[in-house]
């Protein structure tokens, strides 16, 4: 009880000579402030807990280091966007074949740039410059390589961007997966039909097609033994069709055989 008495009166009586204490031995630190009487006698000591001097009987705290030189954390960088290549002084879809906006001021020029511009705009001229890059002629709006493959692939890798700042959006990776497949389909009746068509195309979007695998489920027992049982059934369906057209055969050449002596008479 003493002890702890004193000590306190010696914390009250130190609060004049913290600084100077601290400036003496800067770098010295003691016991925290439940030590114990012996220690005022005792020279200067180090904890590892408060950085707290004790020396000739007075306490002296440092001043607290302030850590303004903090290393930057670094910002992780993802892929480019596709609407990074459209520079901001162009001219909205609507206003560019107007010409009296290229002649306007540079107010009003950035007002109908695409500085100023929605994210819908932009995706909008994105879609043109890929329908130009795909299309038969300039009035083609209606071939599958315009209207499915172009304006999907700009879809597509609108939805990508966005799922990368959004992962947990379930409804746009649906879509996103719904359109990949409707492109996948368009893109093989493409190559089946018209294949220096198709190249040129991947070739112009940047798409690089995939042949999907041969089969992709999983061989359970169950579903072995299921195929093994239908491959069965189908052979034997295959042998009495067979046999039901040999019947017919023999069926027919009897009756052109009975047939061919009442022609003679």
């Amino acid at each position: 009880m003493f002890s702890s008495f004193g000590l306190r009166t010696i914390l009250k009586s130190s609060v004049g000579v913290l600084c100077e204490s601290s400036a003496l031995f800067p770098t010295v630190s003691v016991r925290p402030w439940s030590c114990c009487a012996s220690a005022l006698l005792s020279g200067p000591e180090v904890s590892k807990d408060r950085t707290i001097l004790l020396v000739s009987g007075v306490f002296a705290v440092p001043p607290p280091v302030r850590h303004y030189a903090r290393v930057a954390k670094r910002k992780t960088t993802g892929p480019e966007s596709q609407l990074s290549d459209l520079a901001p002084t162009m001219l909205k879809m609507e206003y560019a074949p107007v010409p009296l906006a290229q002649t306007t001021d540079d107010l009003v020029k950035r007002l109908l740039s695409l500085e100023l511009a929605s994210h819908k705009e932009k995706l909008q001229l994105k879609k043109e410059q890929l329908i130009a890059k795909v299309q038969r002629d300039e009035n083609d709006r209606n071939s599958v390589e315009v209207q499915a493959v172009a304006v999907l692939t700009a879809r597509i890798r609108n939805y990508q961007e966005h799922l990368q700042k959004h992962h947990k959006d379930k409804a746009n990776k649906r879509r996103m997966l719904m359109a990949i497949d409707r492109r996948k389909k368009l893109l093989k009746n493409l190559r089946l039909v018209r294949f220096d068509t198709f190249e040129r195309v991947c070739e112009q979007l940047g798409i690089v097609y995939t042949f999907p695998p041969e089969y992709y489920r999983r061989a359970t027992r169950r579903w072995l033994a299921k195929k093994e049982f239908c491959i069965k059934v189908f052979k034997a369906v295959q042998k009495q069709k067979a046999e039901q057209k040999m019947k017919q055969q023999i069926s027919t050449t009897e009756t052109k055989e009975a047939k061919a002596p009442e022609a003679q008479t």
